[in-house]
C-alpha cells in the first residue's frame, strides 16, 4: 500500500509540472515554491498542498482550479489545500525561476531576504536603474526603469 500511495503522489506531482504562474506564465508553481506537497489521502484522494506568495494573491483560486483539471485530466480525484504558515519566501524559487524571469523580461528578486544584491535591467544586462514604483502589474513586483537602456521593467520583490 505505501509504494502504491507512493507512486501516485509521484505521479500526480509529475503532472503538476504543467502548472503554470497564471501571471507569470513561465513559472511552474514548483518553479515558484508555491508547491509545497503531495499526497494521497486514506481514501486514495491526491491533496496537493499550496502556499500563496502573499495573502489575498488572486492567482490562487486559478491555481487551485489548474491543479484539479489537470490531475482529473488524468483521472486523479484530488483536492487543494492551502497553508500560510510559514509564509512563502522568494528563497522558496528556485535558480531556474529566477532565470526564467529574467528571460520573461522581470528581474529576479535578490539573493538575500529583503536587500537587492544588483538589479540587472532584463532588456540590456546593466546594473544601472532607479525605482519608479513599489507597485506594478502584481503587489509581488516593483516598476523600474534603466537608466542605460530607458526602458522599463518589472523587478519581482525579495520577501
Amino acid at each position: 500500500m505505501v509504494t502504491a500511495t507512493l507512486d501516485v503522489a509521484e505521479a500526480a506531482r509529475r503532472l503538476l509540472d504543467q502548472v503554470t504562474d497564471p501571471e507569470i506564465p513561465v513559472l511552474t508553481i514548483a518553479d515558484i515554491g508555491i508547491l509545497r506537497g503531495v499526497g494521497v489521502d486514506p481514501d486514495g484522494r491526491v491533496v496537493v498542498t499550496i502556499t500563496p506568495t502573499y495573502s489575498g494573491c488572486p492567482a490562487m483560486d486559478v491555481i487551485a482550479e489548474d491543479i484539479v483539471t489537470v490531475l482529473a485530466s488524468e483521472g486523479f480525484d484530488a483536492s487543494v489545500e492551502m497553508t500560510f504558515t510559514p509564509a512563502w519566501t522568494t528563497e522558496w524559487m528556485t535558480d531556474e525561476a529566477k532565470r526564467k524571469l529574467a528571460g520573461f523580461g522581470i528581474a529576479p528578486p535578490g539573493s538575500v531576504i529583503g536587500i537587492v544584491d544588483e538589479v540587472l535591467c532584463p532588456n540590456c544586462s546593466e546594473a544601472t536603474s532607479r525605482i519608479i514604483s513599489e507597485y506594478s502589474s502584481t503587489a509581488c513586483k516593483r516598476m523600474l526603469v534603466c537608466t542605460s537602456c530607458g526602458e522599463p521593467f518589472d523587478q519581482f520583490k525579495a520577501i
